[in-house]
């Protein structure tokens, strides 16, 4: 199996079917063998019942994962990456802010051994952003990129790390996230600082990306789940080697 493809997805019954859609039709379309596992993490609404009647039609080619609390992002990424099986693993945001079409240039490092882990950026010369995030999202994500470089020393010529559209290598990705703890929305930064301690290579890729509007993410609650994340971090350091 070449690729498993992981969906978090919390209360995105809305969103899921196209999801699940849109994943088999790339594999399909360049034959690319796999599996897709969509994550519900905890959802009050429709989205495991969705996921399922999809999955129905998807000849055994989707799980779906159904988590009964909800634990966070973190956590439903984990939940599906741990259980893959591909050689390679791609794990992209529900609502398809970004067409999976982009993740052949990930593939392509990665076959090509370039890099171990292949995070796809909004931030390199190449990208295409067909609609923004609001300004004051804009603004919080350069202030904790820069908290990131300067306290916790995430290289700074990562230009995306919270992106939601990253690919690994099959081993590494499951090695990695056996070990991390997170469950919120700093998970992305955890695994950069594991990736580092264990000697992986980190490469960007452009991509072309749509802001989606229909965040589960609020300003006030978010930042409260990432300072308690941010804290955990610089309290249990990670070995920063290479």
């Amino acid at each position: 199996m070449e690729l498993s493809i992981v969906i978090p997805a919390y209360e995105e019954g809305d969103k899921v079917v196209r999801d699940i859609e849109a994943a088999s039709r790339f594999m399909r379309h360049h034959g690319i063998s796999g599996e897709i596992l969509l994550v519900d993490d905890g959802s009050r609404d429709s989205t495991a019942q969705a996921a399922r009647r999809a999955a129905e039609t998807m000849n055994g080619a989707v799980r779906v994962i159904r988590n009964e609390v909800h634990r966070g992002k973190g956590h439903a990424v984990r939940c599906g990456i741990t259980v893959s099986k591909g050689e390679y693993v791609l794990f992209a945001d529900s609502g398809l802010c970004v067409p999976y079409e982009q993740a052949l240039a990930g593939l392509e490092l990665l076959r090509r051994q370039s890099c171990d882990l292949a995070h796809g950026s909004r931030k390199l010369p190449g990208s295409l952003i067909h609609r923004p995030q609001p300004r004051i999202r804009r603004i919080i994500s350069r202030i904790m990129r820069q908290l990131f470089i300067h306290l916790l020393r995430i290289p700074a010529d990562l230009t995306d790390t919270q992106c939601g559209f990253k690919l690994y290598r099959g081993l590494a990705a499951r090695q990695l996230y056996s070990r991390a703890h997170l469950n919120g929305f700093l998970f992305d930064i955890e695994i950069i600082l594991l990736a580092r301690q264990l000697g992986y290579r980190i490469r960007e890729f452009p991509i072309e990306w749509t802001a989606d509007l229909d965040s589960r993410l609020t300003l006030f609650k978010g930042a409260l789940s990432v300072m308690r994340e941010f804290l955990f971090l610089l309290v249990h350091p990670i070995k920063r080697g290479m």
